[in-house]
């Protein structure tokens, strides 16, 4: 007899991983018995995590033909797998939500209820409602979350308590709606979501009680409230400046910061000649340019041992070019009578493209597929 054939999900619950060998068990046991009755499916989208994450999840897959599994090799980041896990699914609702079991998957029926019954196109779990709270959290942690938050709805202009909130479900056809004006960067990818088309988002907050991760350790670091202040600025300045250009002059601009301060240094404060005390802090500045960019800009790509060492030298060859084609472009539109300001800012431009373009080529390039 031909077997029956499935009923297709009515939810995909999409989980972005990187090293969550060790929660994803109990995260599938938790979402199975909080879903039961439903046709649902769990997503699991790993980073090619080093724990084993990937291999973990296909084991549960074979068990469980409701679990998928998605591996990424060579790509790194939060918001990206989410969306490459949420554009996997057919399902017409879909949910996000972290393996650490810190978000509280009881609420998942609630949420699809809302969306079902309501005029709806997101529904976010608030710890920041009535009835919602941080757990054990920190002041520290409690104060990052804050801050980004006020930041996040200057941005969206919405009215959400929890813009930073990482456990949410969406129509489908809303999220397919926005999916290309999305920034794929950083963490919140809610945050990217509001901020990314009109008209604005129809949403609701239900409230929950932010658990305590029961295995491995917090992503939560400096570097990615750094990608979320990046994502902001993209969402203001628009999608046609790539972010990691915008990354590369921020620290270009604290490279600045860097040459005067060691030029001061040396020619003031130590008497030593001005060529000299240029030299050096040209030196310098490109060094700390190329060690800031290699953890924030190039994250994802960061170079180590002694790729870190060739890294170097070719940052610093590609820059030395870009501050003679600066010094070069604004004395030409200098000597052509152009105002000094403006051709100042002309030579920076030309060699902060320069330096970005050649850099992000010789420098940070992608290794090849295959290549240890």
């Amino acid at each position: 007899m031909p077997s029956t054939p499935c009923p297709p999900p009515l939810l995909s619950v999409i989980v972005p991983t990187y090293n969550e060998a060790d929660n994803l068990a109990d995260l599938v046991g938790r979402v199975e018995r909080t879903l039961s009755g439903l046709a649902w499916e769990l997503i699991i989208v790993d980073d090619d995590s080093p724990d084993g994450t990937a291999d973990r999840a296909r084991t549960l897959a074979a068990a469980d033909r409701r679990v998928r599994v998605l591996q990424r090799i060579g790509r790194r980041g939060l918001s990206s797998a989410c969306i490459e896990g949420l554009l996997a699914s057919s399902a017409p609702y879909l949910a996000v939500m972290d393996a650490d079991l810190q978000h509280d998957e009881t609420l998942l029926p609630d949420m699809l209820a809302a969306l079902r019954s309501e005029d709806l196109d997101i529904v976010i779990g608030s710890r920041y409602v009535a009835g919602g709270g941080l757990g054990g959290w920190d002041e520290r942690r409690r104060s990052m979350s804050r801050f980004a938050g006020n930041l996040g709805r200057r941005l969206i202009k919405a009215d959400i308590k929890d813009p930073m909130s990482g456990f949410f479900m969406v129509r489908a056809e809303v999220f397919r709606r926005r999916v290309r004006r999305l920034s794929g960067v950083g963490f919140k990818i809610l945050l990217d979501l509001f901020a990314s088309g009109e008209p604005p988002l129809r949403f609701r907050e239900l409230p929950y009680e932010f658990r305590v991760r029961q295995a491995g350790a917090s992503k939560l670091d400096n570097a990615v409230l750094w990608e979320y202040l990046l994502m902001l600025i993209q969402k203001l300045l628009g999608p046609l400046i790539p972010l990691r250009f915008i990354a590369f002059s921020l620290i270009g601009g604290v490279g600045v910061g860097v040459h005067l301060l060691v030029l001061w240094l040396l020619f003031k404060g130590l008497g030593v000649s001005f060529l000299v005390g240029q030299a050096v802090a040209t030196l310098v500045a490109m060094t700390s340019n190329f060690f800031l960019n290699n953890i924030l800009t190039y994250r994802d790509m960061r170079l180590r041992g002694r790729a870190l060492i060739w890294g170097w030298l070719s940052f610093v060859l590609a820059c030395s070019v870009g501050a003679l084609a600066n010094v070069g472009i604004a004395t030409y539109l200098f000597q052509a009578e152009s105002y000094w300001v403006l051709s100042a800012i002309a030579g920076i431009l030309v060699g902060a493209v320069w330096n970005y373009a050649v850099t992000a080529i010789y420098t940070w390039k992608r290794p090849k597929a295959g290549a240890a």
